[in-house]
């Protein structure tokens, strides 16, 4: 196999990627904080991986709060922040209906109060009504909205405004679980109107971009939950992806995964930014991480069992990183959801610990 076909995850991190990688551009929900609540030790990671010489940028697709509302609530829970170092997908669609209709444009916002005050920083008119005639609906999340904003949202767009989605997220994490995230809400209004959204946040590019511009990284690491908007988002931008299982991706989700949406890293969660990623060796059989081994079998299905030692010093998740790069060199053009079985009675109970189908 050569170079360019090792498949992603394959090659690790050598050193702690705080040391090897310049900035971190982290997103929030589901990485920094869950619910209101950080998740547990990432503040002091953060902090740790900011005193190893890692620069810090927050990219987040959560339309609903400001810049200044949200560097106020990392700076709460012990992660310092200035609002600068924050970018909001209600400043990327900001930035995009300004380029689309004049810097005075007239935009009626759907969402949180994030998304006015990003229309207002920019400069342009924002109006509360579809008889105001807007050139542009921008539709972000906002725990508030309802009926009325979304009735006026379809109604303004009937009549000609085009449709801005800040992000089509279906789901954000909560401490309940996953609950409806913007994309559900811009759904209702597609559903009614017949009319595709233009979406502004991750994946497209731009968000990264500007947080690269604003930090000047050299070799920026993003660290996210989910695939199809961080870690797609990562490759869009030519940077690389760590992904983080506090959120919204588990591990079937993860093996699963289109080529575009693959990460480089993995981890628990963001404190994987101090310590070491281990590679993923071929060998005579399949691939192999730490103790564990990972082969494709007939029919397309995964095998994994030990190899013997110990999981000493590992982060428990050597053999979903085995298993991923099976799969990924046997199905390097499309994502596949492989059926994987157990080799032995410790792989059978790693695999329910993940809750994999286990033959």
């Amino acid at each position: 196999m050569s170079d360019e076909q090792v498949p992603a995850m394959a090659d690790g991190c050598a050193g702690p990627p705080a040391t090897a990688y310049d900035v971190a551009l982290l997103d929030l929900d589901g990485v920094v904080y869950v619910g209101p609540d950080a998740v547990p030790g990432i503040p002091e990671a953060l902090r740790r991986a900011r005193a190893a010489g890692m620069a810090l940028g927050f990219v987040t697709n959560n339309a609903a709060r400001t810049p200044e509302e949200v560097a106020a609530h990392l700076t709460e829970l012990g992660i310092e922040a200035a609002p600068r170092d924050v970018i909001t997908s209600s400043q990327a669609a900001a930035t995009v209906v300004a380029g689309l209709f004049g810097p005075s444009a007239r935009v009626l916002p759907v969402g949180g109060p994030g998304v006015a005050a990003a229309l207002r920083s920019a400069g342009l008119t924002v109006v509360g009504r579809a008889e105001d005639r807007p050139d542009a609906v921008v539709q972000g999340y906002g725990r508030e909205v309802g009926w009325a904003q979304l009735a006026e949202a379809v109604v303004a767009v009937r009549g000609g405004a085009r449709h801005v989605a800040t992000n089509a997220d279906a789901t954000i994490p909560s401490p309940r679980g996953p609950l409806p995230g913007n994309g559900a809400m811009v759904a209702v209004v597609r559903g009614v109107t017949g009319q595709e959204p233009l979406v502004t946040g991750k994946p497209d590019p731009a968000m990264h971009a500007e947080c690269v511009r604003r930090t000047g990284a050299r070799r920026p690491l993003v660290v996210g939950d989910r695939l199809d908007t961080d870690i797609e988002g990562a490759r869009r931008a030519g940077a690389a992806g760590l992904l983080v299982l506090t959120g919204v991706t588990d591990p079937g989700l993860l093996l699963a995964a289109a080529p575009e949406q693959r990460p480089d890293l993995l981890a628990p969660d963001a404190a994987g930014v101090l310590v070491p990623h281990p590679a993923v060796a071929r060998t005579a059989t399949g691939w192999r991480c730490g103790r564990w081994e990972a082969r494709t079998t007939e029919g397309g299905g995964l095998l994994l069992d030990a190899t013997g030692g110990a999981d000493e010093g590992s982060d428990g998740l050597d053999g979903l990183r085995a298993l991923c790069v099976a799969h990924w060199a046997a199905h390097p053009d499309t994502g596949v959801r492989p059926l994987v079985r157990a080799g032995d009675e410790g792989a059978a109970g790693l695999l329910e610990s993940w809750a994999l189908d286990a033959g």
